[in-house]
């Protein structure tokens, strides 16, 4: 079995995303930071605003939007797109993702990884995966095949479809993908002080150091892997036209992929430049339509770009692929706050707006014109423990007495019930953190991993364990998180009624600047960090969040049981493997309280009555993950 945890990023798989919403709804990406350098950063919230994600790693599956049920779930085996045949129309359908506006072809850079710029980019390009409505990996065979060959080195060959060519005529091959692995900046041509790249992610060149195998203009090439990576099928999908970088650089395409190939860093920075700030609209217009070609569904040759309004893409007449069913798909820039009212007066056909009771209810109210689908995200709240000296939650302090007491106070069945469920009505208590509610395995490694011991509150327990711990009571414990964001500020009430009684004294510790440089999850100004982590589908992206010094270990634990499960799981591409150590890690993390998870985010999509195949997700894509597919009904 495979197992898909949650991870922001759109380039590559590496560590989570942070989600450190602003509003209601938990939904706002704040600051795509990646450890790996893959995905995303860790504050995107339900739909992502700003983790990007073209590459990367972590989602759920909410199923098919086009239920009247509101419920979003596919069923078993229908999380992928499903096998439809279109004449693309003359027709019109427009979405949102925001008020932001599309900026860049090039989603790969460090200011380019976005949400806004991946939902137009991912019907731009081609590539040999799509995730499912349940972070569930699924090929794209019309582009190309991908078959791993070896175990020892892990070996991948990748043989793209001789069919498959940019809209400019130029076929879609290796060399693409070698420029790919190129501008991340891998050690073997010189890294980035010699390549000067600005990717998002550095994932492809840090687990893959040598160029791949293939030869220039080739259809076929094949990656090694000298360590084993569980998230190699995430690694490489879809590619930029080397040969436009090629030729803005002033070299022959060929030639530059025989430069990767020979390690020749000082040609193959020639192209960075371009790479880095080619492919961006700073001005938000597009003044070259030559070096923009497309490889997917969609592009932006003859698209409508209205400043501040909308872009509207048409159809690849090139396009070697399933055809689009829409001849017009416009993205508008509409506000998060605007975008129902939209829906009602037909200025957009689709939105995926903030998740707030309020919202539902409104589309509850449109019942006649629009159809509403609520599911999860691959998004997850939890509460994090300060194990730092003079928290008292660390070892030399109240140790785990307390931070049983905590846990024991902690009203999780309340916040969801109060908070959740009237978004979602089928949201529960989370009890792990590497698989969700609604993934296949999840209760197998719940019996494994949890007995149930926090399902209830019972303050005369925690009174107990408090007691154990030795502390001086009130105990003071400042729950630090962004603001603001009232549905976390209401989380913060509900636990201070509740674990005061119990002899804490919660304190809300709510911080503008929460996750930026020197905000107070920076320096450790809290004894309970409340954040969620984002992301789409990648297996071992938790590793710098529960090792001992990781990344985005911000509460400082160490536990060498978990340190060892962890490197066994990242070690191997055995789907066994990794579920036996998820099952250990997450045993651990409850034994030992790294901290507390509480619930996977609610999401809200309302359409047009009058679209078909409009499916919700889980993951970071967004309900647009198969806008080539939606068309209006006869």
């Amino acid at each position: 079995m495979k197992i898909r945890r949650a991870t922001m990023a759109v380039v590559a798989a590496g560590a989570l995303a942070l989600s450190g919403c602003t509003s209601d709804t938990g939904g706002d990406a704040e600051t795509p930071a990646a450890e790996n350098g893959t995905d995303g950063g860790d504050t995107g919230g339900d739909a992502g605003t700003d983790g990007a994600d073209t590459t990367g790693d972590g989602a759920d599956s909410t199923g098919d939007g086009a239920d009247e049920t509101g419920d979003g779930m596919a069923a078993e085996g229908e999380t992928g797109k499903e096998d439809l045949t279109f004449e693309t129309n003359e027709d019109e359908v427009s979405f949102s993702t925001g008020a932001e506006q599309y900026n860049a072809y090039n989603g790969g850079t460090s200011s380019t990884n976005s949400t806004y710029n991946s939902v137009v980019n991912n019907q731009l390009f081609g590539g040999f995966w799509y995730w499912g409505t349940d972070g569930e990996v699924y090929p794209n065979e019309w582009f190309g095949t991908y078959e791993q060959t070896n175990d020892d080195p892990l070996t991948v060959e990748y043989t793209i479809s001789e069919e498959a060519v940019w809209s400019d005529g130029t076929p879609v091959t290796a060399n693409d993908f070698l420029l790919d692995w190129a501008s991340s900046n891998p050690e073997a041509l010189g890294g980035s002080d010699t390549l000067g790249f600005d990717p998002v992610s550095d994932t492809f060149g840090k687990y893959v150091p040598e160029a791949p195998e293939t030869e220039p203009g080739s259809k076929s090439f094949t990656v090694t892997y000298p360590e084993a990576y569980p998230d190699w099928e995430l690694v490489v999908s879809g590619a930029l036209p080397s040969h436009i970088a090629a030729q803005q650089a002033g070299l022959e395409p060929d030639a530059l992929a025989q430069a990767i190939l020979d390690g020749d860093g000082e040609t193959v920075a020639e192209v960075a430049e371009f790479w880095n700030t080619g492919w961006l609209f700073p001005d938000y217009e597009i003044t070259d339509e030559e070096i923009l070609p497309s490889s997917g569904p969609y592009t932006l040759a003859g698209s409508t770009w209205q400043q501040g309004e909308s872009l509207g893409l048409r159809p690849n007449t090139e396009f070697y692929g399933p055809a689009p069913a829409t001849g017009n798909l416009v993205f508008k820039f509409v506000d998060p706050g605007s975008q129902v009212q939209a829906l009602q007066n037909a200025d957009l056909n689709v939105i995926e707006p903030q998740a707030t009771v309020d919202t539902v209810d409104q589309l509850d109210g449109m019942a006649d014109q629009i159809t509403k689908s609520t599911g999860p995200r691959m998004t997850w709240e939890h509460l994090d423990y300060n194990f730092a000296e003079d928290s008292v939650f660390s070892d030399e302090q109240g140790g785990l007495a307390a931070r049983e007491a905590f846990a024991l106070c902690v009203p999780r069945e309340q916040i969801v019930q109060n908070l959740i469920q009237p978004i979602d009505p089928e949201a529960e208590v989370m009890n792990l953190r590497e698989v969700f509610p609604f993934q296949p395995h999840y209760q197998e490694v719940v019996d494994a991993a949890y007995d149930g011991r926090y399902d209830q509150v019972d303050i005369e327990a925690a009174q107990a364990k408090l007691e154990e711990s030795g502390l001086d009571t009130p105990v003071t414990v400042r729950i630090g998180y962004s603001a603001p964001n009232p549905r976390r500020t209401d989380e913060v009430t509900a636990i201070k009624a509740s674990c005061d009684e119990a002899g804490f004294d919660i304190q809300d510790g709510a911080d503008p600047a929460f996750f930026e440089a020197g905000g107070s999850l920076d320096t450790g100004d809290w004894e309970i960090a409340l954040f969620a982590w984002a992301g789409s589908g990648q297996i071992a992206s938790g590793q710098p969040i529960y090792s001992t010094g990781g990344g985005q270990n911000f509460g400082g634990f160490s536990n060498e049981e978990v340190d060892a499960a962890w490197t066994e799981l990242a070690g191997s591409v055995d789907p066994d493997v990794h579920m036996e150590q998820v099952k250990v890690i997450e045993k651990l993390l409850w034994d030992n309280l790294y901290g507390i998870p509480l619930f996977a985010h609610p999401g809200v999509v309302g359409y047009d009555n009058t679209l078909e195949n409009v499916r919700n997700t889980a993951v970071q894509t967004g309900v647009s993950w198969n806008a080539e597919q939606w068309v209006r009904a006869n």
